[in-house]
């Protein structure tokens, strides 16, 4: 345990950072599930469902939930599998 109060401020904002980080992770999983369900399924909302996780990826580069390569690459490999699936 830290005796430091800087070092104990530190730890709180970090663990308040970690369960927000968490939950846009949990968040862009599930989005993107959905996305490929529904084209799996051939549902006629594919392209919304993949625009609202595409935006999820993209806010969360932005906030700095992960790197902007990562989103980059994991929206490449949504879309990949979403064309697949429809044609499929």
């Amino acid at each position: 345990m830290a005796n430091i109060k800087s070092q104990i401020k530190r730890n709180r904002q970090n663990e308040k950072r970690r369960v927000r980080n968490k939950a846009v992770r949990s968040e862009l999983k599930t989005r993107t599930k959905t996305a490929l369900a529904a084209a799996s399924e051939g549902r006629d909302d594919v392209e919304e469902l993949a625009r609202l996780a595409i935006k999820k990826l993209d806010k969360a580069a932005s906030k700095g939930v992960i790197h902007r390569n990562q989103a980059a690459r994991r929206k490449s490999r949504l879309m990949k599998k979403i064309r697949a699936a429809s044609a499929g």
